[in-house]
């Protein structure tokens, strides 16, 4: 990674167009932003496979988020930092986690001490250093990405944030690269750093490289098309590649959005070889003891007229294992939560098993359309079918081309939008998840989420 910050800062043919005069229009501290996230989140989850109360997931938290990304210095080269830090404490909890016959257990929001009750604190802080160089950007240290083969994963009390470095430019109109290097993640329920890993890995088997590469293109010349490529390797597990083409046209009456993704994954290292499969090195697939071997490719139409927003689409697994993508739960404890850039990714399941076949559909509102501005629903129903899965030995296929599963996701939310609780949201997601291969669950989230933008250069100005 020192490498690619010294290409970064070093003056190329490439890097050395004429200076990009807004890199120098402000300053390190004139151009500071801090973000103070306030989110109130209870979880309530019934997994149904359990005979007993000790099935029942129940927690309830406070965390603060506080975001601040500097500016840059002036000059042909720009330096700054961004930094994070994070804080979450339980406001009510279960019992000791595995324990028969309790009321509920400890959910996923809080780490767990020794004797498995939840933690009554918990936090972090990371930091990063950047540096610019006309339209290209280094960034090294903590950062939360999102891109189709890594997305950090927000969906608890506290977001899931990851260690390494990436270079991002924008220095070819209608274009934009990036490239980097990931080391070790901590978990949305975590303070520890971990290394990476996969869903099926064994106990503790992980890697800490990870390294990624994109190219976005938005052509001028054609509106609201946007073509990418991108790659992501786990070293000793996976390889893939990504192709994804969104566009939007406008209708005579309303518009279509067309979304197509696409990936192609292969083994990598020990993963390959059955003597590393055989050390943990694997994923959850079927009839090919652990080996990375799968295409996954989607299409996703949205119609959109007025304030209502209509979404059908197909999604399509084949090979012999189910879609890779980072996911820490399976080999760490206490790391849990993972995302995966598909449209089936839900509120309970993902629907990316092996052979996976999987039919989806959501209508949205939006009741500004009709005088209520900040309240908006939701609901999606996913049916998959032609399921490959395998026992907890991620070895042994133990269900059919028949198995099928199935779920349905509510959401509602309302954000304030003036006065002094301007952008306070509260927000209802209740899923229900029904599976013939995974368990049953039921899914219940109240979050209240408030959120504050400082602009500190403001302040700073003379």
């Amino acid at each position: 990674m020192r490498k690619l910050l010294i290409l970064t800062a070093t003056c190329t043919s490439t890097l050395c167009l004429p200076f990009n005069a807004t890199a120098q229009e402000h300053g390190f501290l004139e151009d500071s932003k801090l973000t103070i996230t306030a989110k109130n989140y209870y979880i309530n989850t019934d997994n149904r496979e359990h005979q007993n109360s000790s099935g029942q997931l129940r927690e309830w938290g406070q965390g603060f988020i506080f975001d601040y990304k500097s500016g840059f210095t002036q000059g042909t080269v720009g330096f700054g930092v961004d930094a994070i830090g994070m804080i979450g404490y339980r406001l009510d909890s279960g019992g000791r986690s595995g324990k028969a016959g309790i009321d509920r257990n400890p959910g996923t929001l809080f780490p767990l001490k020794r004797n498995g009750k939840a933690e009554s604190s918990f936090g972090s802080f990371g930091a990063a250093a950047k540096v610019r160089v006309s339209k290209t950007e280094a960034k090294y240290g903590t950062f939360i990405p999102n891109m189709p083969v890594i997305v950090a994963n927000n969906g608890r009390l506290l977001p899931q944030t990851f260690d390494g470095g990436m270079i991002t430019s924008n220095e070819f109109k209608d274009f934009t690269f990036l490239g980097g290097k990931l080391e070790h993640a901590k978990g949305r329920a975590s303070t520890n750093q971990q290394s990476l890993s996969v869903s099926g890995a064994g106990k503790g088997v992980a890697s800490n490289k990870f390294y990624f590469g994109g190219v976005e293109y938005t052509p001028s010349v054609v509106k609201d098309l946007k073509l990418s490529y991108y790659y992501g390797g786990l070293k000793e597990f996976y390889n893939q590649h990504f192709l994804g083409l969104n566009h939007k046209l406008a209708l005579p009456v309303g518009s279509l959005t067309t979304d197509v993704r696409y990936f192609y994954s292969d083994s990598n290292g020990k993963n390959g070889k059955a003597s590393g499969r055989a050390e943990g090195y694997r994923i959850k697939g079927y009839n090919n003891k652990g080996e990375v071997d799968n295409q996954t490719w989607s299409l996703a139409l949205t119609y959109k007229l007025d304030g209502h927003s209509l979404t059908a689409g197909y999604q399509s697994l084949s090979g012999n294992s189910q879609l890779p993508y980072l996911d820490q739960g399976s080999a760490w404890s206490g790391a849990g939560g993972s995302t995966a850039y598909v449209w089936t990714d839900s509120l309970v399941g993902k629907f990316v098993n092996a052979g996976e076949r999987t039919w989806f559909a959501q209508y949205a509102f939006n009741f500004a359309d009709i005088g209520v501005p900040g309240l908006t629903a939701s609901i999606k129903y996913l049916k998959g079918s032609n399921l490959h899965k395998v026992n907890s030995s991620s070895i042994t296929p133990i269900n059919s081309k028949r198995t099928t599963e199935w779920e349905r996701d509510i959401q509602l939310a309302y954000k304030i939008q003036s006065g002094p609780l301007k952008n306070l949201e509260f927000a209802w997601k209740n899923g229900m998840f029904r599976s013939g291969a995974d368990n049953n669950m039921d899914d219940n989230r109240l979050i209240a989420t408030y959120t504050i933008d400082f602009d500190l250069g403001k302040y700073l100005k003379p």
